[in-house]
């Protein structure tokens, strides 16, 4: 096991062996105590053959479980190699074990992908109880997309010679199981675009099926900005990200079937342009306030700090660290503040940003103030000295 390096929140990388087939995976930790795992399958053009691992899902809660497919060199969909479906079994294996290391039921995990990651997660979704299934642009008549469209993996899963029994069989997984109804309490979302070139062939004759599942969700996006397959899980993101911050905090969207994207790219402004043209107000330059002290880039002790300087045109200094309030300070009539804060400071680097805020509630641009804290700094009278010019306000926090 390995750690492996991810933005934000810290990877597991490992192999499931216990199956038949060796599967490997990345994993981290929900967040908040988070109790949902979420199962994430590639695309094939996924990056590593992880789908979904650029940082993009980041900030969900849950646990979130990447699986790779890749099985003797080539793409499975998860599901076979030469149509031996030890593969499958492997990984529901692996899913199986999280779930149950977590403590968690089906019903606390969403499977998740899109195009091959989005047939996967309908597969397993449907065929092993799992509660939510979020499925973007996936394949339902596998065997012969591969035949006909990626040659180079359709041998892989179907042999080297793609017999048609083979073809006709892995056709038949996905359809097959909605025919049978299975897992009919699922929350399924499904989102797809008639820009897609596998649209026609692929999802619209499966939607009558898809139908009589209570809680299917449809999402059929005709935007512009769609042109082909690959950019329909692209443009629709922020909306599938949504989603997946409700599913997994318990949360399961009764959507229905919908549309959306009828974006105006070429739209007119002209109407518009002209109307903020006659009301907008154009104002001089609000400038960022002065800071005099303390000295920029200074050693400092942990009390005694003080701060001053001038906000002209401004009414208030507002001072923040690392998104943090500490206190706002008062502007005098000629443009002086200043500020000392109560409580000692932590020993080591800060940085302090303040803006100045006018009559109106405008913000001026932002200053910042960088110094260290040292326990055993002398008091230099250069850095605790408050020059404050005449009149100028002073507040404590």
């Amino acid at each position: 096991m390995s750690q492996a390096p991810a933005k934000g929140r810290q990877v597991i990388q490992g192999t499931y062996v216990s199956g038949g087939c060796p599967v490997e995976y990345r994993f981290s930790h929900a967040r908040s105590g988070n109790r949902h795992l979420m199962v994430v399958f590639a695309n094939l053009f996924a990056p590593d053959d992880y789908g979904w691992a650029t940082g993009i899902l980041d900030n969900l809660r849950s646990n979130i479980l990447w699986i790779r497919d890749r099985f003797d060199g080539g793409n499975t969909y998860y599901l076979c190699k030469d149509m031996d479906f030890a593969v499958e079994r492997s990984v529901i294996g692996l899913i199986s074990k999280v779930m149950t290391s977590l403590g968690l039921t089906p019903g606390d995990v969403t499977l998740w992908g899109s195009s091959k990651g989005g047939s996967a997660a309908l597969h397993f979704g449907l065929r092993y109880g799992f509660r939510n299934i979020v499925a973007s642009v996936p394949q339902l008549r596998i065997g012969t997309f591969v035949r006909d469209v990626y040659p180079q993996t359709g041998r892989h899963l179907l042999g080297e010679s793609m017999p048609e029994d083979n073809v006709a069989l892995l056709d038949s997984v996905l359809p097959g199981l909605l025919e049978s109804g299975a897992n009919r309490d699922a929350h399924i979302y499904l989102v797809s675009s008639p820009q897609d070139e596998q649209y026609a062939d692929q999802v619209e004759p499966f939607l009558g099926l898809l139908r009589r599942y209570p809680n299917f969700n449809f999402i059929l996006s005709e935007s512009p900005f769609i042109s082909d397959h690959g950019k329909v899980t692209q443009r629709n993101a922020p909306l599938l990200l949504g989603i997946a911050y409700l599913l997994v905090e318990g949360i399961a969207p009764r959507i229905g079937l919908t549309g959306h994207g009828y974006e105006e790219p070429d739209a007119d402004k002209a109407q518009i342009d002209a109307f903020l043209k006659s009301t907008s107000v154009v104002r001089d330059q609000f400038a960022p306030p002065v800071v005099t002290v303390p000295a920029a880039d200074g050693e400092l002790p942990p009390t005694g700090v003080h701060f001053a300087g001038r906000a002209p045109g401004g009414v208030r200094v507002s001072i923040w660290e690392n998104g943090t309030y500490l206190a706002s300070a008062p502007v005098a009539a000629d443009g002086g503040w200043a500020w000392h804060r109560d409580t000692p400071w932590s020993t080591g680097p800060h940085l302090v940003r303040l803006f100045a805020v006018d009559a109106d509630g405008r913000q001026s641009g932002r200053t910042d103030v960088r110094f260290t804290v040292s326990g055993n700094a002398a008091v230099r009278p250069d850095a605790l000295a408050v020059n404050v010019p005449t009149g100028a306000a002073s507040t404590g926090h």
